[in-house]
């Protein structure tokens, strides 16, 4: 899904729903090389992203976090947390081994964040 700033992208990693937003600028790595009005528009992004993604995961906790290791170009990450979930409390970097989301899972969980969205 592409919002004004962004794309909204679903993480392939189904042991949580996690988003990606990913600014549409090329050459952008942190959040300070986005004009004043662009940081101002990711924030609106991010923030009605991750209000949808609650109401769509039931979610305990929304976690955000802007870190680009590996992939330098700006994104920023949404997952949502709930008590017991794979390695909660803990982070979910690097815990594990992915686990795809089924077809069917990815299909409902998309319908039910579109409907927040």
């Amino acid at each position: 899904m592409t919002l004004d700033l962004c794309d909204l992208r679903l993480h392939k990693d189904g042991r949580w729903p996690w988003l990606l937003l990913v600014p549409q600028r090329p050459g952008i790595e942190e959040v300070f090389d986005l004009s004043p009005a662009e940081q101002a528009l990711l924030a609106q992004e991010v923030n009605h992203a991750a209000g949808a993604l609650k109401r769509a995961s039931g979610a305990t906790k929304i976690n955000i976090a802007a870190i680009g290791n590996i992939v330098r170009q700006l994104h920023v990450h949404v997952i949502a947390r709930h008590d017991g979930d794979a390695n909660w409390p803990g982070p979910v970097w690097g815990f594990g081994t992915a686990e795809p989301w089924t077809e069917a899972a990815r299909s409902a969980f998309l319908a039910r964040l579109m409907g927040e969205l």
